[in-house]
C-alpha cells in the first residue's frame, strides 16, 4: 500500500507527486486531476490518504480511494458492508450538528434509511409528479422568455440556477415571500455567496453555512406546522401527513429533507446544466446532433453531460465488517471514498472516456451514484429540467454560448460552477415552446433529492 501519496505521471514522463488527502489538490485545474485518477486507476489496489489539516476539533485520519468504476459500484451496492453512517461527506458531520439537525438521508442506513425514503417516496403522488411534470415546462418557458428579453451575461445566475429553485420551491409549496431569504440562506449554507473560498477553507467547520441550514430549516418546519394543520395540494402536506406504517416526517426531518433538495438537489442541477451549455459550446458538432433531432439525443445528451461532468465527485464510506474486494483486504472501521469524477473516466468502461459523446451507449455512469439504496431519488426530475431547459433554449435562442470557460469553485466534493460567462449571436423566436424537430417528452420515475 503506498502512503500518504501517489505518483501521477506528467508530460515528459516525469512522476509529480498528487496527494488526494491534501486540499491544494483540489485547487489544481481538472486536468492534472483526471491524470492524478487515471494513474490511480492503474494501480492495482486503493490507495491510502491521511486528510488535512489537522487540528484540535478534527484530527487527521485515513481514506482508501476507490477510483475504478467496478469498485464504486460494488461498494455502492454493498451497504451493508459500505455504510454510509456516521457520514457520507467529508468532512464527516460532527455529533453536535447530528444532534441539532437529525441524520440526513445520506448519512443513514438500513431501516432508518429504507423508513425515510419509504415516507418520502410515496409523498410523491401521481397527482403531485404530473403537476411538476408540467410545471418543469412552464419553468423553462419563462426563464427563457426572461433571457430572450433581458440578455443576460452569466448564465449561472440568470438560468442555470433558477431552473432548479423554482421547481424546488414549487414542488414543496413554498410562498412566493419566503424564497428570497430560503434562496439567501441557500447561497450561505453551501458558500456561494461570491467570496472566493479556497479549497482548504472547505475543509473547515462552515459556521456560516451551519447557521444558514438552521434558519433554512426552522422557516420550513414552520411551513411544516402550518400544513398540518391546514394541508394543501404540495409536498410539504403530503410529507408530514403522510401515513407509512404509522408515520410521517417529523418537523425535524421535514428540514433535514428540504436541506438535502436545495443545497444538495439545487446545486447538482445547476451545475450540470451550467457544464451543459459549457460543453455544448465547445462541441459545436455535437450540439449540432442535439438541435436536429432533439427527441432522440436529449437523453443521450443529458446522461453524457452528466457523466462527462459528474456534479458530485465523491462521497465517503465506512466498513462496517472486514471485507475483502477486488484482491484487496479492508478492515472493519476503515474510511473509503467513492470517486464518481475517476469511475466516470474509467478507460475500461467509457471508450475515449475524455471525450464528449451524446450518443455513447451503453453509458453506465455513476453522476447519479452507483446503485444501491441511496440511488439519488431525483434522478429522473433532474433529467426533466435539463431537458425542458435545453429545449428552449435551443429552439429559441440557438444563438445562446458560453464566451469563456466556467469559473469554477475549487472543491473535493462537488464540481461548482461560480459563474458562465455567455453571448448571442441572431435572434430568439418570441415566447412559447418551441416546436419542429424540438417536440415534446414525458415520463415519469422518482422525486428529486440525493439518498
Amino acid at each position: 500500500m503506498t502512503a500518504l501519496a501517489h505518483q501521477a505521471a506528467i508530460p515528459g514522463g516525469q512522476p509529480r507527486r498528487r496527494d488526494l488527502g491534501d486540499p491544494s489538490f483540489w485547487e489544481l485545474p481538472h486536468s492534472e486531476r483526471a491524470q492524478a485518477f487515471a494513474f490511480l486507476r492503474r494501480l492495482d489496489e486503493p490507495q491510502y490518504f491521511v486528510e488535512r489539516p489537522k487540528s484540535k476539533w478534527r484530527p487527521e485520519r485515513g481514506f482508501h480511494a476507490l477510483v475504478k468504476h467496478a469498485d464504486v459500484v460494488e461498494a455502492s451496492r454493498t451497504p451493508q458492508v459500505f455504510a454510509s453512517a456516521p457520514g457520507a461527506t467529508t468532512p464527516e458531520p460532527a455529533r453536535w450538528v447530528r444532534a441539532l439537525f437529525g441524520d440526513s438521508l445520506v448519512n443513514v442506513d438500513g431501516p432508518h434509511h429504507t423508513q425515510l425514503r419509504r415516507i418520502v417516496s410515496r409523498a410523491f403522488t401521481p397527482r403531485i409528479l404530473s403537476r411538476t411534470e408540467a410545471d418543469i415546462g412552464a419553468v423553462a418557458t419563462r426563464i427563457v422568455d426572461d433571457v430572450l428579453a433581458e440578455r443576460p451575461d452569466d448564465f449561472v445566475g440568470a438560468v442555470a440556477s433558477r431552473m432548479p429553485f423554482e421547481v424546488i420551491c414549487n414542488l414543496m409549496g413554498i410562498p412566493d415571500r419566503e424564497r428570497p431569504a430560503i434562496l439567501a440562506q441557500v447561497n450561505r449554507a453551501s458558500g456561494d455567496t461570491g467570496v472566493h473560498r479556497s479549497a482548504r477553507s472547505r475543509f473547515r467547520v462552515p459556521g456560516k453555512g451551519l447557521r444558514a441550514l438552521a434558519s433554512m430549516q426552522g422557516m420550513v418546519a414552520d411551513l411544516g406546522r402550518e400544513r398540518r394543520k391546514n394541508p394543501t395540494d404540495d409536498l410539504i402536506s403530503a410529507l408530514v401527513n403522510a401515513d407509512i406504517d404509522g408515520q410521517a416526517l417529523t418537523g425535524r426531518q421535514l428540514g433535514s429533507f428540504f436541506s438535502l433538495l436545495m443545497v444538495a438537489g439545487v446545486e447538482t442541477t445547476r451545475n450540470a446544466i451550467a457544464h451543459g451549455l459549457d460543453l455544448l459550446t465547445r462541441h459545436p458538432e455535437q450540439r449540432a446532433l442535439l438541435v436536429e433531432d432533439f427527441d432522440r439525443f436529449a437523453e443521450g445528451a443529458t446522461e453524457e453531460i452528466v457523466r462527462h461532468s459528474t456534479p458530485i465527485i465523491q462521497f465517503r464510506r465506512t466498513l462496517t465488517q472486514d471485507h475483502r474486494m477486488n484482491g484487496h483486504d479492508f478492515r472493519r472501521g476503515d474510511k473509503v471514498v467513492l470517486f464518481y469524477a475517476s469511475a466516470n473516466r474509467d478507460e475500461t468502461v467509457f471508450p475515449d472516456p475524455d471525450a464528449f459523446d451524446i450518443t455513447r451507449t451503453p453509458n453506465p455512469h455513476v453522476g447519479y451514484g452507483g446503485g444501491g439504496p441511496h440511488y439519488c431519488l431525483g434522478t429522473y426530475l433532474a433529467k426533466q429540467e435539463m431537458k425542458a431547459l435545453f429545449r428552449e433554449l435551443l429552439t429559441r435562442s440557438p444563438g445562446l454560448h458560453a464566451t469563456e470557460a466556467p469559473v469554477l469553485v475549487p472543491s473535493s466534493f462537488d464540481n461548482r460552477v461560480r459563474s458562465l460567462r455567455c453571448a448571442y449571436t441572431g435572434t430568439g423566436t418570441g415566447t412559447g415552446t418551441g416546436t419542429g424537430t424540438l417536440a415534446g417528452d414525458g415520463g415519469q420515475d422518482h422525486a428529486r433529492g440525493g439518498a
